[in-house]
């Protein structure tokens, strides 16, 4: 076994042989040519130095391309500090909607079809439980991160959905709180998501939306299996650190299954990565797969070429964000002003949480002598790169 490997090493070892079992799919190919040209002379890069001792490196170029691990941390930092911004002071629920492993294979001959209707059938069920004036009677706000993968790289296909714990009233001028500690009921959420989603599926299977899925018969047989199954949905509230879970969002905006850290050891047969197992009670455990098979599991997690991964809908759409939150925020000063005001409280009413600020970073300091800055001296260009071949 070797050293910590990167993804460009293990691509470079075992891609190839993987080609010949199976071509890739354009997105595949453009997604593997990202990850191997990735911070090398193929995209050029900076030239910095130390200000005193003269030690010298190049810091080469990101392809700033979504499926490779050591791309985007800017850009999801970045995300992460816009949504701070957007934090309501008020519970917030993460809320995870799974779709089957038995509509796993019609993932593999419609992704973006399949991924599509997952977010159209969350945000339906969502949307229509809001609305319901025995429950919220409002609009409610939404930002959902699509993720496909387990721990362990196989296809896993779920919805993670931060949700603020409240409606804005459909006249627009108040807020309407949730009252209780799961948002909506979770069996009602599995249920109601379960019968949306059957219901786009045999939708886009009349329109020939789904042509690979089988014939009318067997595509009948399954929906109506999965209609006596049981959905997965999951709810939590986060009554003061709402934080956490758009952390949580913020790694995975921007990247995909696995992270470099997780990469163990390869030698010429294999892989290690790091995992957690969540039925050992949340162990963390090393796994070996052949180098083909990794690659293979890694593929299933391109998404098909120009799909919006990230969505925000309701009051968080990005048409009327900033509009409807300034209202909510005045909504929520008037209550917290008429509920001082009854109570007779001299308490400071809660402030919105405070946007997380990142701080600009001081000059890096020389590897070499410890007491230098580098500092920026000129751009390298880049060098030509062996491109990869779609089927």
């Amino acid at each position: 076994m070797t050293d910590q490997p990167t993804m460009a090493a293990i691509m470079a070892r075992f891609l190839a042989p993987y080609q010949e079992r199976c071509p890739l799919a354009a997105q595949q190919a453009r997604a593997c040519h990202s990850i191997c040209c990735c911070r090398t002379e193929a995209l050029g890069g900076q030239s910095w130095g130390c200000n005193r001792c003269g030690y010298h490196e190049i810091r080469f170029h990101s392809f700033r391309n979504h499926h490779c691990p050591q791309c985007q941390q800017q850009a999801s930092q970045q995300w992460l500090e816009d949504r701070q911004q957007d934090l309501l002071s008020v519970p917030y629920f993460h809320l995870v909607f799974t779709l089957p492993h038995s509509l796993n294979d019609w993932v593999q001959c419609h992704p973006a079809m399949l991924y599509d209707l997952l977010f159209k059938s969350v945000w339906t069920t969502l949307k229509t439980f809001g609305e319901d004036p025995k429950r919220l009677d409002g609009e409610l706000g939404m930002t959902a991160v699509l993720h496909t993968w387990s721990q362990n790289l196989t296809r896993h296909v779920h919805l993670h959905c931060l949700v603020p714990g409240g409606a804005l009233s459909k006249q627009g001028d108040a807020w309407h709180p949730a009252k209780s500690n799961y948002l909506f009921p979770v069996r009602a959420l599995s249920r109601y998501f379960r019968g949306e989603m059957v219901r786009r599926l045999r939708q886009a299977y009349s329109k020939g939306l789904l042509p690979k899925v089988g014939d009318a018969r067997a595509l009948s047989a399954k929906l109506d299996e999965l209609m006596v199954t049981d959905w997965v949905v999951y709810s939590k509230a986060y009554y003061q650190n709402s934080k956490t879970v758009l952390t949580y969002l913020a790694r995975y905006t921007h990247r995909i299954a696995i992270s470099q850290g997780r990469l163990v050891e390869m030698d010429e047969q294999s892989v290690r990565f790091a995992w957690k197992d969540y039925r050992d009670r949340d162990k963390r455990k090393v796994m070996e797969l052949s180098g083909i098979e990794f690659i293979r599991r890694f593929l299933l997690h391109v998404l098909p070429a120009g799909f919006m991964w990230t969505r925000h809908l309701g009051f968080m759409a990005n048409c009327h964000r900033r509009k409807k939150l300034t209202r909510i925020r005045d909504c929520l000063q008037q209550q917290r002003t008429e509920i001082a005001s009854q109570e007779a409280s001299d308490s400071v009413p809660t402030k919105p949480p405070a946007p997380m600020m990142i701080e600009p970073s001081p000059p890096q300091r020389c590897p070499r002598c410890g007491q230098g800055h580098l500092q920026f001296y000129e751009e390298v260009s880049p060098q030509k790169a062996r491109t990869m071949t779609a089927a």
